[in-house]
């Protein structure tokens, strides 16, 4: 007979994934152990296992779970019958919250992502093309030249991107008020006019 789900199964998981994402972060995902994991998490090492087979497992989980919920967070925006420039603020801004409380999940992405096997790396990386593909294309809507010219609107998605992170390395602390306040800055340089709120 199999084992029923415990009722706190979904929510032991999270927390799980929550503290060894920071365990990750801080220690770098080579070094870090599943014993430092179920340390941090108060629990044994081998109820660890219970959850998850591998430390890859478990990476692969964190990394999952994080851009999974952006990727569907960012397309789940409502963005039909706004003006360009409004749907550009509108992505920066929601990306710019959603990494609010993420450094973590945020921070282990690149290296994770590389230590996975290739259909975990394809599963990941996929949420990665399709967040790129929604902000080209607001930006080739707001700058039709770029439609035309594929390396330059690469380049220019790219760069927005390349803000934002930078944004989160050194202002991890900003409030929702700084965040939009910054998202802002980053659609006026892109655009180069202010964009118009909705």
């Amino acid at each position: 007979m199999a084992r029923p789900i415990a009722k706190d199964h979904e929510a032991k998981r999270l927390h799980i994934l929550r503290e060894a994402a920071h365990v990750f972060a801080k220690e770098g995902i080579a070094r870090a152990s599943m014993a430092q994991v179920a340390l941090a998490c108060g629990i044994s090492k081998a109820n660890i296992y219970h959850y998850y087979g591998s430390k890859d497992a478990l990476l692969f989980d964190i990394l999952d779970s994080y851009l999974k919920a952006l990727r569907d967070r960012l397309e789940g925006l409502e963005l039909d019958g706004l003006p360009p420039d409004a749907q550009l603020l509108q992505f920066v801004s929601a990306t710019l919250l959603a990494y609010d409380g993420m450094d973590a999940e945020h921070k282990i992405q690149t290296e994770g992502i590389a230590v996975l096997g290739q259909d975990e790396q394809q599963v990941l990386k996929g949420y990665q093309r399709d967040m790129v593909r929604q902000l080209s294309g607001i930006l080739a809507a707001c700058a039709p030249a770029l439609a035309d010219d594929r390396a330059r609107l690469h380049a220019t998605t790219m760069s927005v991107f390349g803000m934002l992170n930078w944004f989160y390395m050194w202002n991890g602390d900003a409030d929702r008020a700084a965040r939009l306040a910054y998202a802002e800055v980053v659609s006026e340089l892109v655009i180069g006019h202010r964009p118009t709120k909705i």
